[in-house]
C-alpha cells in the first residue's frame, strides 16, 4: 500500500461519524439500498442498519449504486424488529422516522448534532406503525410540489446532508469520532496491516 493511498484511508476514517446512522426497514429493491449506502459513505457515516422482517434478506446490493460504498461500511442485518431496536437502543439516544403525521417535524428543525438514528421505510408502505410505535419521534421532508414523497435514496441523501451541515458547522468532522479501537478495527477491515505502508 503506498503512503498516499494510507493516508487517504486515515482521512476517511478522521472523518467518519460514531453518533449517526441510517436503519432501512424493508427496503425491496437492493439497487436503493446502495444509492443509500453511497450517500451514507459521502456524508461519515459509518453504520447502516438493514432490517428485513417481512422481506427476504438481501444477498447482495447493486453495484452500480454503490460504486462498491458496501465494502467501506459497517452493514448490520437483522431479521427482528425487537432485536434491531435493542442494539440502536445501545448506541444512540434518539430514534427517528420519516413518517407525514400531526407531530413530525421538518429535517431543519432536528438537531443532527446529538446522537441519532434515521429510520427509512419501504418504496410502497414507508415506515411501519410497528417501528413507529418503537421510535421516538417522526420528520418529514418539506416539499412543494403535488406528489408528496419522495424515493427512498433521495430521501435519505437529502436528510443526511443536513446533518452533514449541522455537524460541519458544529466542528464534528474537524476532529476524529471514533472510538481508537473501532478506528483500528476497520483501519485492518480495509486491508491496512502493519507493514504494509510502502515508502516511494
Amino acid at each position: 500500500m503506498t503512503p498516499e493511498r494510507y493516508q487517504r484511508l486515515l482521512h476517511v476514517l478522521n472523518k467518519r461519524q460514531n453518533n449517526l446512522a441510517v436503519v432501512l426497514e424493508n427496503v425491496f429493491d437492493p439497487h436503493n439500498i446502495s444509492a443509500v449506502m453511497r450517500s451514507c459513505d459521502a456524508v461519515g457515516i459509518q453504520d447502516v442498519y438493514v432490517l428485513n422482517s417481512k422481506i427476504p434478506r438481501h444477498k447482495k446490493w447493486g453495484a452500480k449504486s454503490s460504486s462498491s460504498a458496501a465494502k467501506w461500511l459497517s452493514i448490520h442485518q437483522f431479521t427482528d424488529v425487537q432485536t434491531c431496536f435493542d442494539e440502536l437502543r445501545k448506541r444512540y439516544d434518539k430514534i427517528l422516522t420519516t413518517h407525514l403525521s400531526s407531530d413530525a417535524v421538518e429535517i431543519y428543525d432536528i438537531d443532527f448534532t446529538q446522537s441519532l438514528a434515521l429510520v427509512f421505510g419501504n418504496e410502497h408502505a414507508g415506515v411501519s406503525e410497528e417501528i413507529r410505535a418503537l421510535a421516538d419521534g417522526n420528520f418529514i421532508i418539506p416539499q412543494a410540489g403535488i406528489i408528496k414523497s419522495l424515493n427512498i435514496s433521495v430521501a435519505c441523501a437529502v436528510t443526511i446532508y443536513e446533518a452533514y451541515r449541522q455537524k460541519s458547522r458544529a466542528g464534528h468532522y474537524d476532529r476524529p469520532a471514533l472510538p481508537e479501537l473501532r478506528f483500528n478495527t476497520l483501519l485492518k477491515e480495509w486491508g491496512v496491516m502493519p507493514g504494509d505502508v510502502k515508502e516511494e
